[in-house]
């Protein structure tokens, strides 16, 4: 009965889980370039919903990004008309070659990782996520799409215990 319980369990936590095909997108349109897209101006319009899709957080973000060589910083200013959260986070990233991109922020536990895959684009880390007065380490899994050079759309899972507790939803926009 045990062993039942546990596949039940194991199952119901698999069936929570969101697994997206990158080879799917290589030739899936135009090639999405983290770089080019994120030097300059950039501002976000997002939503963060919760498992049962109630809406937690609305806000704007104002993204800074500035290239020098193989590394881009991206200093994000937040805005939120519902709900709050950081209001400032400062990513650093290189290009390790091979599609493949390494970064880090004052908020993000060990390094992220990122690979391209032709118009998208998959970013993965820990965060320390603060909510009320707790702080939870959190994994994020990012999927970034292009439209076309200008705009592309974030969506973030948020899992703890390989379990999705909420979902960001961001569209992007070159200013």
């Amino acid at each position: 009965m045990k062993r039942i319980i546990g596949l039940l369990g194991a199952l119901a936590v698999s069936a929570c889980s969101i697994s997206v095909d990158g080879e799917k997108y290589l030739d899936a349109g135009a090639p999405f370039n983290l770089f080019n897209f994120f030097e300059g101006d950039v501002r976000g319009w997002g939503i963060v919903q919760d498992r049962d899709g109630n809406l937690l957080q609305r806000f704007i973000v104002d993204i800074d990004g500035k290239v020098r060589g193989d590394t881009i910083t991206l200093d994000e200013t937040f805005n939120y008309s519902i709900g709050d959260g950081v209001t400032k986070r400062l990513w650093t990233i290189t290009d390790t070659g091979d599609n493949t991109f390494e970064g880090g922020a004052a908020d993000i536990a060990g390094p992220a990782k990122g690979t391209s895959f032709g118009n998208a684009f998959y970013w993965r880390y820990e965060m320390d996520l603060p909510v009320d007065n707790t702080t939870y380490r959190v994994n994020f899994q990012d999927w970034m799409w292009a439209f076309d050079e200008n705009t592309i759309m974030n969506r973030s899972y948020i899992k703890k215990f390989g379990i999705v507790f909420a979902e960001v939803t961001i569209f992007m926009q070159k200013q």
